[in-house]
């Protein structure tokens, strides 16, 4: 008879330790319970649409350097199934891949339904079960088996994974279980602020700012995009990621300072003299001496400087100069709220780490019971990092099972 394995999530580390799993050992029986009537939604809308599978870090040392959480707890996991790992597992199944100048690794296609269709068909031909619309109400540990209670129908588990992700519900009965759940907090997220400076510019960005919390250690630097309702862009979201449980507790309001340059006040301030010499009977307006900063925001950057419309280089004060360096270097915000990226909704928070062993990803209170995902308090910076995790997780819970 067949031992059963089922998993609670049809996410990307369900998936994957499903394929996997049914894939290392024929005498599974794997199921897939999942709640909504729809699988792998968060792999279909990630990257804007085009999946960032992993990214082109090929060193464990240096990969577990993107996690604010979970750091040292996947050194030991990284050294069994890597990034090259995750290539070569969709090269296989004749998904090209490509890693573009960010390292940021995508299909070819540039489209995640190519993803989709790779975990679809892979899971029919292994034999996996799907069933949508089956929604988990209870989870109970009978002797050696699991016992999982959906709307529809019980199932009976030797084997169980909970890749549920972000689910509350979930984290309830894992906690009925006996495993403590860190209270979630929101990560990868954009800040809310109303400025005159960002007004009307949406959709302009600088590829390398610096942008530092005030009264914090916080600081990122990288490429930053203005929005209808503030700023995003990876610096920002990475930002988010590190300071998810500091922001958090400042209930989103805070001030930051963007330096839209990367570059010392001093050397601007003196480029600023040097253009005033050069420049002098041309308006300061009309044409951004940065190639780095758009026409538009540098218009809103001279404004606010407090420098008129109709003013030549040659007219401005010290004082002016000031200003304008200032703004490059050291502009201002208030931070009033955030919102969430997209739909790639990402939470700091999830089964207390030190419950789980993670040459297994095993619950140490539970023989049997596996966690892979989000459902961990793990999480990372955007760029492929997160899905990293599902990967790796999915894969050595399905090595594991297909041992025992």
């Amino acid at each position: 008879m067949k031992k059963k394995f089922i998993i609670i999530g049809g996410g990307a580390a369900g998936f994957f330790a499903a394929i996997n799993a049914a894939e290392f050992n024929p005498n599974l029986e794997v199921i897939i319970l999942e709640g909504s009537n729809k699988v792998l939604q968060k792999v279909k809308v990630s990257g804007g649409g085009r999946c960032n599978v992993t990214h082109a870090c090929f060193t464990p040392s240096e990969l577990i350097e993107f996690y604010p959480r979970g750091k040292k707890e996947l050194l030991g996991p990284f050294h069994q199934f890597m990034t090259g790992d995750t290539m070569e597992w969709f090269e296989k199944r004749g998904i090209l891949l490509k890693i573009e100048n960010d390292n940021r690794v995508f299909p070819e296609s540039n489209s995640s339904q190519t993803i989709v269709d790779c975990f679809l068909e892979s899971a029919k031909n292994v034999g996996v079960k799907i069933l949508t619309s089956t929604r988990v109400n209870a989870i109970d540990k009978q002797q050696e088996k699991y016992q999982i209670t959906t709307e529809k129908n019980n199932f009976e588990a030797d084997y169980l994974l909970v890749a549920t992700g972000s689910n509350s519900k979930v984290w309830n009965m894992v906690e009925k279980l006996g495993h403590s759940i860190i209270e979630p907090v929101p990560s990868l997220f954009t800040f809310n602020i109303s400025n005159q400076l960002l007004k009307d510019i949406p959709g302009i960005s600088v590829p390398n700012a610096s942008i530092k919390v005030l009264n914090s250690k916080l600081f990122e630097q990288g490429p930053l995009l203005i929005t209808h309702w503030g700023l995003s862009g990876p610096s920002i979201l990475k930002l988010s990621a590190w300071g998810a449980l500091e922001l958090n507790a400042k209930e989103y309001q805070f001030e930051i300072e963007v330096n839209w340059l990367s570059k010392k006040y001093e050397t601007i301030l003196e480029f600023l003299k040097s253009t005033k010499k050069q420049q002098s009977k041309k308006q300061v307006i009309i044409r951004s001496i940065f190639e780095e900063i758009p026409k538009r925001l540098w218009e809103k950057l001279v404004t606010a400087s407090q420098i008129p419309v109709n003013f030549q280089w040659a007219q401005l004060s010290n004082l002016q100069l000031e200003n304008l360096a200032k703004q490059l270097t050291q502009s201002v915000f208030k931070v009033t709220g955030k919102s969430t990226f997209k739909e790639e909704f990402v939470t700091a928070g999830g089964v207390d780490l030190k419950e789980i062993n993670f040459k297994r990803f095993e619950s140490k209170l539970h023989k049997n019971l596996f966690f892979a995902g989000e459902i961990l308090n793990i999480d990372a910076i955007t760029g492929g990092f997160n899905f990293q995790n599902a990967w790796t997780s999915g894969w050595i819970v399905a090595n594991t099972i297909s041992t025992l």
